[in-house]
C-alpha cells in the first residue's frame, strides 16, 4: 500500500502513513552500544575490517538488537568485534549524531583478563597505553569524544573514588571530525 508522509492526527511532525488503513510507520534513530573495555590501565581497540572507516581504530561497539538490553548489546558487541568478555560498568557516554539517526552508548567496562582475539569485523585487536592511542586514525567522532572524556577523568582521579561518575554527553555533528 502507498505511504504519505502527513502529520498525523494528534501528532506534530510529519510521519510516513499508510493510505489504506492509517497506520504510521515511525522511523527512529538506532542505537549504537559499546564499551570502553580496561585491562591493568589499557584500553582495548579495535581495527575495523568493514566499511564506514575500513582500517581505522574504534571502541567496540556497534547496533543494539531487538529484544537486548544496552548493557547486553554492548557486552555482545565487545565479545563479537574483540573476543573479549567484560564486565558492564556505568553508562560513561552517550552521544547524539543526529544526522546519522544514531545514538552511540558506551559503557566503563572491565576486562578481568587480557583474553581477545578479532572477530569478523576486525582487522585486530589491541590494548593501548594512552600515550600509544593513535589518534590521527580513531574511526568516530563519539570514540575520539569518549576516550578523550575518559582519559581526562582518568588523570583528573576521578575513577579512583567511590563517587558517582555523570554521563558524559554532547552531539556530534557532521563537522566534527575524528
Amino acid at each position: 500500500m502507498p505511504l504519505t508522509i502527513r502529520v498525523p492526527a494528534d501528532d506534530t511532525r510529519e510521519r510516513h502513513v499508510c493510505d489504506a488503513c492509517g497506520s504510521i510507520h515511525y522511523q527512529n534513530p538506532r542505537n549504537v552500544v559499546g564499551t570502553i573495555p580496561i585491562h591493568q590501565r589499557q584500553v582495548l581497540l579495535c581495527r575495523r575490517a568493514i566499511e564506514p572507516r575500513l582500517g581505522f581504530w574504534t571502541l567496540p561497539a556497534g547496533f543494539m538488537e531487538l529484544g537486548e538490553s544496552t548493557t547486553a548489546g554492548a557486552a555482545r558487541e565487545t565479545y563479537e568485534e574483540a573476543g573479549a568478555i567484560v564486565e558492564i560498568g556505568p553508562l560513561y557516554s552517550l552521544l547524539n549524531v543526529p544526522h546519522a539517526e544514531q545514538v552511540h552508548l558506551f559503557y566503563l567496562a572491565t576486562m578481568s583478563n587480557p583474553h581477545f582475539e578479532a572477530g569478523e569485523e576486525s582487522l585486530e585487536v589491541a590494548l593501548f597505553d594512552e600515550k600509544d592511542i593513535p589518534w590521527s586514525e580513531i574511526a568516530f567522532a563519539t570514540v575520539k569524544q569518549t576516550l578523550e572524556w575518559y582519559f581526562a577523568d582518568r588523570a583528573a582521579g576521578l575513577f579512583e573514588g567511590s563517587g558517582e561518575l555523570s554521563v558524559r554527553s554532547r552531539d556530534i555533528s557532521r563537522h566534527d571530525k575524528s
